[in-house]
């Protein structure tokens, strides 16, 4: 069994249409996406619709959970307080954009999803099964991993959130970050998402894909959102 799995797409369709041209290509027997449908980006009611219409199991991401219920944050760490300033516009421009409809789908999406297959049990969340805002970085504590496994209680965690892809693999269970569609933070504007292989052992491969990221960055400032996410997107560091 053959699976693709992408998340953070943050309101870019260019890159989102990049990745779903590829993914037909994989042929994959299941498709999945680990949230943040939208924040940053200039199309969140594109993303949204589009993934509805495709009916691809979906996931909530902390993202979508700001928007959804007009929170008005988005559980987002941020470093400097220009980032949360640049943030709180993100969150402002795009809660007033999405539709009461869109808005609806985004509350009912679930926090987690599961794949079983020849004896190899999935786990499929957004940040991690422990918060759908905590961020799993490769670097983190083995101890850390080890007690993110057990709350998991799978053979593979895959997760997003961070928008760094990774694989590691801790007493033979594995971690899985499948990076960003729309957002990149790996030093690649490219887009990334991940397969997996459930026969026997399961196998991890990483997608990297061109997309237009230029329409989508002239996008975002036609938009009136902060510059800085534009400039993001052209240099692949979210």
């Amino acid at each position: 069994m053959k699976i693709a799995i992408f998340s953070d797409i943050h309101a870019n369709i260019h890159a989102l249409e990049a990745v779903l041209r590829d993914i037909e290509r994989q042929r994959p027997d299941r498709v999945f996406c680990l949230g943040d449908l939208v924040g940053y980006g200039a199309y969140p009611n594109e993303v949204i619709e589009r993934l509805r219409e495709l009916d691809i199991p979906t996931i909530m991401g902390n993202y979508d959970d700001g928007v959804g219920y007009e929170r008005g944050e988005c559980g987002c760490a941020y470093k400097t307080p220009e980032e949360r300033q640049r943030g709180h516009q993100s969150i402002e421009w795009t809660t007033r954009v999405v539709t009461p409809q869109n808005k609806a789908f985004l509350r009912g999406l679930p926090l987690n999803l599961e794949v079983k297959k020849n004896g190899i049990h999935v786990k499929l969340v957004h940040g991690s099964p422990r918060r759908i805002n905590e961020y799993l970085y490769e670097d983190r504590p083995l101890a850390t991993f080890e007690k993110v496994l057990e709350a998991a209680g799978s053979d593979v965690l895959v997760c997003g959130h961070t928008h760094l892809p990774y694989h590691r693999i801790i007493a033979g269970r594995h971690v899985v970050n499948d990076g960003s569609v729309g957002k990149p933070k790996h030093g690649d504007p490219r887009a990334c998402y991940v397969t997996l292989i459930l026969n026997g052992r399961p196998e991890v491969q990483f997608h990297y894909v061109d997309y237009d990221f230029e329409a989508a960055a002239m996008a975002v400032e036609t938009a009136g959102l902060p510059r800085e996410f534009a400039e993001a997107l052209r240099l692949g560091r979210g």
